[in-house]
């Protein structure tokens, strides 16, 4: 009983994924997404970008983020994904530095979800942050030169003008291709289970994605 328990909601969500899938070009603008009004496409050739807008201590970005992740690999080569942390706190600092620093990878952006989450480390201070990514094989040296640098500070403030040119206010947020938003509260609105509202989610931001690389297309 327990694995037909366990199976029931993959079962679910499959037949959601299904039925969301057949109904892609229903998908209605300012219902399932929104269309902005002054759209930035990036430079990524035929690439499609896709922006995470996400906080560290946000509970739904961290629920979303292994999903995500899962989607994003299934869409290998036909986007170009990208993460932006929302805000000028603490938690943003330390990503933009940790980005700069190319020191996200190996686990890194995992294990800040996995302590605040997990852990109930709060990582609500730099210098909280800075013990816990030197104590987890960061520089110290390194991330305090990249912390305050001209560079960092200019993603800070390029980082504010996104959120305000996408008219962000609220997180996890993904941005497609500088030009449609959607998220678990637009996508998923009137579900009440995790696993459907990110299937949802994730069935908009397919159509968003084909739709996109096909407007891609018509411009050349």
């Amino acid at each position: 009983m327990r694995f037909l328990s366990f199976l029931r909601p993959l079962v679910v969500t499959a037949a959601f994924l299904a039925a969301a899938g057949a109904q892609a070009a229903d998908f209605k603008n300012g219902v399932d997404y929104n269309t902005l009004d002054l759209p930035n496409r990036p430079d990524t050739g035929k690439k499609v970008e896709v922006l995470e807008v996400f906080m560290y201590h946000c509970p739904y970005c961290n629920q979303l983020e292994a999903p995500l992740a899962e989607w994003v690999r299934k869409q290998g080569d036909k986007i170009v994904f990208r993460r932006m942390h929302l805000g000028e706190d603490a938690q943003a600092k330390a990503f933009f530095t940790l980005e700069a620093m190319n020191a996200l990878g190996n686990g890194m952006h995992e294990k800040l979800f996995h302590a605040v989450h997990v852990e109930h480390n709060r990582l609500n201070t730099d210098q909280a942050i800075l013990d816990f990514v030197v104590k987890n094989g960061v520089d110290k040296a390194k991330y305090l030169e990249f912390f305050n640098s001209f560079g960092v500070q200019a993603k800070m403030k390029r980082g504010v003008q996104v959120a305000n040119q996408y008219k962000l206010d609220s997180a996890p947020t993904l941005v497609i291709d500088g030009h449609y938003t959607t998220s678990p509260s637009v996508a998923g609105h009137g579900l009440t289970s995790t696993p459907e509202v990110h299937a949802a989610v994730f069935a908009v931001a397919d159509s968003l994605v084909a739709k996109s690389a096909q407007e891609r297309a018509g411009k050349k």
